[in-house]
């Protein structure tokens, strides 16, 4: 059984242009995404960076939302939305209002491999928060370096770096190994 594939919030707000968040790279990574969406078949889902429900009391997220309060406009609600083709398919999907996307959902989902290969954006933010929470947890983790992007190419290795770091609980791929393992 293939391990399951979570994409990490590939979400019009980070690869539009004229987004306050835009992450370079992120359009680029679609067809790598897709091969590997495609290659995994029915062990995907595809995760969304959404707002909370209500507003976040005093603390980190409330600091976060002062500084980018776009996000919080009800206009803001389309770029939460993934990106084309993933948008017009119906692909499952997993909404949270923190970086990392690890929870008991994507642990029931990773089944009885305890296994995920993850890709997406952003390398230096949610894709190593999920990486690290999911490890910690126990996970068996894999890291699609070049299906990923952050928000700089210095940002991307240096989150590689650390992730690469957690021998035996995070391992860095690439699409190539990945399809092949398949």
């Amino acid at each position: 059984m293939a391990p399951l594939l979570a994409v990490i919030d590939m979400q019009r707000v980070f690869a539009n242009a004229d987004s306050p968040w835009i992450v370079p790279g992120c359009a680029e990574l679609v067809p790598a995404i897709h091969r590997l969406a495609v290659a995994f078949e029915e062990h995907v889902i595809f995760t969304r960076f959404v707002p909370f429900d209500q507003p976040p009391g005093p603390g980190a997220w409330a600091d976060y939302y002062a500084l980018h309060p776009f996000f919080l406009r009800a206009e803001s609600e389309e770029l939460t939305h993934l990106v084309e083709p993933f948008a017009s398919q119906d692909v499952p999907t997993l909404a949270a209002p923190t970086f990392s996307k690890h929870g008991s959902r994507l642990e029931a989902l990773a089944g009885q491999e305890q296994a995920i290969v993850l890709c997406g954006v952003t390398t230096d933010c949610c894709v190593i928060s999920t990486a690290l929470a999911a490890a910690d947890a126990g996970l068996r983790v894999r890291v699609v370096a070049d299906a990923c992007a952050g928000m700089t190419p210095a940002s991307h290795e240096a989150a590689l770096a650390v992730m690469g770091g957690y021998e035996g609980h995070i391992e860095i791929t690439t699409l190539a190994e990945e399809l092949a393992g398949l």
